[in-house]
C-alpha cells in the first residue's frame, strides 16, 4: 500500500477510532431494538441456552426449551418472519400478547408455553463461551431490574460491546498490516461499523466469532512475522483460539489454518537454527489453548459421544455421509451452482439471513452486488500478493496470505460440507438446493477479510490520493447504509419491537 499523505498523531487517530465504535454502538443499538423477538435464524434456541447457562445449567444432551424460556419465546414471539399478513383472516398481524386484555391473552399464553416445552433445543451442543456471556448479561439485566422483553432487550444488547470490541480490534489488525497507510488504517474499522450484517441485531453465537479470531489473528501474525515472538504474546494467542474453539464448531477451519501458520513458523525457524527461542511463545499458546477447550472437549465425549459435540445435532437433522463416488455429482461443480454457493454465502455474510412477511429481508440485486466486488476486490488483494513490487515487506505479505488462506478455508469448509452430506431428511440445506450457504457461519473470518478487501480496495485506487480514497470510502458507507434502511425499514413499524414498549 502506498505512504499515507495524511498524519494524524496516533492520541488523534485513536480518538476517531473511539468514535468509530460509538457510531457502531448506536447502528447496532436502532436495529437490534427495530427486529422484534424472534426471527427465523435459531434466535429461540441460542436464548434459550444463554437462559440455561445464566442457572449454571451445561446441557448433557439435546434437552428440550426450559420453563423459563418456553415461557419469553411464547409470550414475547411474533409471527412476523414467517408469515405473510395477506395470508390471515384479516389481513394483519394480532396485537402483542402483553398489550391485549389479561383474558384474552391468558389461555394463548399458556398453549404458547406449552408448545416451546416440547421442542428440541438442537443447539444443546454448541460451544459455551457465548452462553456464558450471555448468561452472566441476562443476571446482570435482572440485578437492574429489566423484567419483561425489556429484559429480553437487554440480553440482545450484549452485541453492542461486542461490536465495539470487534471494530477496535480491526483497527489493531489493520494498524499491524498497513503500519504506513491511514487510509487502510481507518477503512477496516469503518466497514466492520457500518456492516449490514443482522446476526448483530440477534441472539447468535456467531456474533462473538468476529472478536475471538480477530485476536487470534493478530496474535498468530506476530508469531508469524516477528523473529523471537515473547511468551505474553502465546498466552494471548492460545487465549484466543481457545475462545474461537469454544464460540462455535463452524470455527475449526480456521484452526486449522492457524495450527497450519504454527507448523510453518517452526520450520522456518528450525532452518534457521533459533528454534529454541520460539519455545516459549509455542509452550505458552499451546498450553492456554489446552487448558480451556480441552476440558470442554472432554464433557463433549463424555457427554455428547465426541469431541465437539456436533455428531449428535448432525443426527438430529437428518444429516448423513454419502458415498465418496456421489461427491462429484453435486451441482456446486456446474457454473450455476458455484455462483448460487459462492453468492448465497458472500451475500448472506454482509446481508444476513433474516426473512420477513415469508421471504427474504434483503434487496436482491444488492447480493450480486456484494459478491461481485467481494470477489474482485480479493482477487485484486491475491493478485498483489504476487507482486512484490505491491507489497514490498515479506511480513506483510505473509498477514495478507495468512488472511486469504482463512477466507479460502471458511469456504471451502461450507463447500466440503455441502457436497458430502445427504439432505434428504432435511429443510435446510434440502435436496433441492444441497447447499450450505450461511455467511453468518463465516463471520469468524470477518477480519481477515476485511484486511483483504481493504487491500484491494486501496490497490484498485492507487493511483489517487487520499484525497479522493476517503471520498470514495464515504459514498461506499453511506450506499451500505441507504441500503440497509430502506431494505430493513418495514420492521421498524412492528407493533412487538423495542420501540413499541
Amino acid at each position: 500500500m502506498h505512504e499515507s499523505e495524511t498524519h494524524l498523531s496516533e492520541f488523534q487517530e485513536r480518538k476517531l477510532i473511539l468514535l468509530l465504535c460509538c457510531i457502531a454502538a448506536i447502528h447496532v443499538f436502532i436495529f437490534s431494538a427495530a427486529f422484534p423477538f424472534f426471527n427465523n435464524v435459531d434466535e429461540q434456541a441460542h436464548f434459550d441456552l444463554a437462559v440455561k447457562y445464566s442457572q449454571w445449567q451445561v446441557p448433557r444432551k439435546l434437552e428440550p426449551v426450559s420453563a423459563e424460556s418456553a415461557r419469553y419465546i411464547g409470550a414475547y414471539g411474533t409471527m412476523e418472519y414467517m408469515v405473510n399478513p395477506a395470508k390471515l383472516p384479516d389481513g394483519k398481524f394480532p396485537p402483542p400478547l402483553w398489550m391485549q386484555p389479561l383474558e384474552t391473552a391468558a389461555p394463548e399464553l399458556v398453549a404458547g408455553e406449552s408448545n416451546w416445552r416440547k421442542v428440541i433445543n438442537w443447539e444443546s451442543g454448541q460451544p459455551p463461551l457465548y452462553y456464558i456471556c450471555g448468561g452472566l448479561w441476562w443476571r446482570l439485566g435482572g440485578w437492574l431490574g429489566f423484567d419483561g422483553l425489556r429484559l429480553l432487550y437487554w440480553l440482545r444488547f450484549l452485541n453492542i460491546p461486542l461490536i465495539c470490541a470487534t471494530v477496535w480490534t480491526g483497527y489493531v489488525a489493520a494498524r499491524l498490516i498497513f503500519p504506513e497507510n491511514i487510509f487502510g488504517r481507518f477503512c477496516v474499522p469503518t466497514f466492520i461499523a457500518f456492516m449490514p450484517q443482522p446476526t448483530f441485531y440477534s441472539l447468535e453465537n456467531d456474533t462473538l466469532s468476529p472478536l475471538a479470531f480477530g485476536v487470534a489473528f493478530i496474535g498468530l501474525t506476530k508469531f508469524l512475522c516477528e523473529e523471537t515472538p515473547g511468551a505474553v504474546w502465546g498466552i494471548v494467542t492460545g487465549l484466543a483460539l481457545a475462545a474461537t474453539f469454544l464460540t462455535k464448531m463452524t470455527n475449526l477451519p480456521l484452526l486449522v489454518i492457524g495450527v497450519v501458520v504454527v507448523l510453518l513458523k517452526i520450520f522456518h525457524t528450525r532452518k534457521s537454527k533459533s528454534l529454541r527461542a520460539l519455545f516459549p511463545s509455542i509452550a505458552t499458546m499451546a498450553i492456554s489453548a489446552g487448558l480451556l477447550a480441552g476440558p470442554w472437549m472432554a464433557w463433549c465425549r463424555e457427554n455428547f459421544g465426541d469431541l465437539t459435540g456436533s455428531i449428535t445435532k448432525t443426527r438430529y437433522l437428518g444429516l448423513t455421509c454419502k458415498p465418496f463416488g456421489e461427491w462429484w455429482h453435486h451441482p456446486i461443480f456446474t457454473p450455476h451452482g458455484a455462483w448460487f454457493f459462492l453468492s448465497g454465502n458472500l451475500g448472506t455474510f454482509w446481508q444476513g439471513e433474516f426473512l420477513w412477511h415469508g421471504g427474504r429481508l434483503t434487496w436482491l440485486p444488492a447480493d450480486a452486488l456484494y459478491t461481485l466486488a467481494s470477489l474482485f476486490l480479493l482477487a485484486v488483494a491475491a493478485a498483489g500478493l504476487w507482486q512484490h513490487r505491491a507489497i514490498p515487506a515479506p511480513a506483510q505479505r505473509a498477514a495478507l496470505a495468512f488472511a486469504l488462506a482463512v477466507c479460502a478455508a471458511g469456504l471451502t469448509f461450507y463447500a466440503l460440507l455441502s457436497v458430502i452430506y445427504d439432505f434428504r431428511n432435511c429443510t435446510n440445506p434440502s435436496p433441492a438446493l444441497p447447499y450450505f450457504v450461511s455467511g453468518r457461519m463465516l463471520l469468524g473470518t470477518l477480519i481477515p477479510f476485511m484486511l483483504l478487501f481493504v487491500y484491494g480496495f486501496d490497490r484498485l485506487l492507487g493511483r489517487f490520493g487520499n484525497r479522493a480514497k476517503f471520498p470514495a470510502l464515504a459514498s461506499m458507507v453511506s450506499a451500505m447504509l441507504i441500503l440497509e434502511i430502506t431494505t430493513d425499514w418495514p420492521v421498524f413499524f412492528s407493533q412487538y419491537n423495542w420501540f413499541h414498549l
